[in-house]
């Protein structure tokens, strides 16, 4: 059976002034259910991860200071949300559902985390929207309690995972790749292991075309164990933060190629789903539940 991480914090804990989008948190399971496309059971609530797996990957000065609420101003401004205890429960809630998710991957094949994609948030500091990266904290975990040892973090948000590359730029058993908008945020960019910035505009023929040309010779290359996907939706032509043109039709086959891939390989694979900021709220709903959809078809 899919299992996906969801817990009431992940809805709109800052809130009614800010339910979009954050709200989509909240429908897609709706809709998953709605539509028979995965059971009630499949969802789990995550615990609050531990101190011990949050320092794996982030300093302790910084966690600890997250959850004092004593982070500096400047930092507080690179959130973009204001710093409350109900933000700081959410962000570890995240992490450990990720956590979790690579127990259930290595059992099931794949399993899925409704929020999540944290790239942002680097070792030491937060950043937009992001303050513990829960990919990375669940690749650390991986890496380093020696389940895995080869990890492949697979970055498909239109944001390039600067938090991500950063965090694991000396690392090498774990491969970080990542296509992104070139002149979208952040725009200072660090170094993935394999980066490629499309050009504002890119359609589906042109995305697709690269992503089925470098993604397959980078897994050969690398050989990885383990895959960690983030399938952030913000790639869509309607995305208010996107600025590429991939049709709904294009995300679904992007997600197809990714999950088929994991699957011929047999390479598990913990999914979190990152960005959807398209001006339609049902174009976001619908491509993040195309994602777990084919989930469903292509491993159960």
């Amino acid at each position: 059976m899919l299992k996906i991480a969801f817990d009431k914090t992940y809805r709109h804990p800052l809130g009614e002034n800010h339910r979009f989008p954050m709200i989509k948190y909240e429908l897609i399971p709706e809709q998953l259910i709605r539509k028979n496309i995965c059971p009630e059971s499949s969802f789990f609530v995550p615990a609050e991860i531990s101190k011990e797996n949050v320092i794996l990957t982030h300093q302790e000065l910084y966690y600890d200071q997250l959850l004092a609420l004593a982070l500096s101003k400047a930092d507080q401004r690179q959130i973009g949300f204001p710093l409350s205890e109900a933000l700081v429960k959410r962000e570890r809630t995240i992490a450990q559902g990720s956590i979790q998710n690579t127990q259930y991957a290595l059992e099931h094949g794949i399993s899925m985390n409704i929020a999540g994609g944290t790239h942002h948030a680097f070792k030491n500091k937060p950043g937009a929207f992001c303050m513990l990266n829960d990919q990375a904290i669940a690749a650390n975990y991986l890496i380093k309690k020696k389940i895995s040892q080869r990890v492949m973090i697979v970055d498909l948000d239109v944001h390039q995972g600067n938090g991500t590359a950063s965090i694991f730029e000396n690392m090498d058993r774990v491969y970080t790749l990542s296509f992104h908008g070139k002149k979208n945020y952040p725009f200072i960019k660090q170094n993935s292991d394999f980066d490629f910035g499309f050009e504002d505009g890119t359609t589906d023929a042109d995305y697709l075309g690269k992503l089925k040309y470098e993604l397959p010779r980078r897994i050969d290359a690398f050989e990885p164990d383990f895959i960690f996907y983030l399938a952030g939706v913000d790639v869509l032509k309607n995305d208010k933060l996107g600025r590429l043109e991939l049709s709904i039709e294009g995300c679904k086959e992007r997600d197809r190629f990714v999950l088929n891939l994991c699957k011929t390989h047999n390479i598990p694979v913990q999914v979190s789903m990152g960005g959807g900021y398209s001006i339609y709220l049902k174009e976001i709903i619908d491509a993040h539940s195309n994602t777990f959809e084919l989930a469903q078809e292509i491993f159960f």
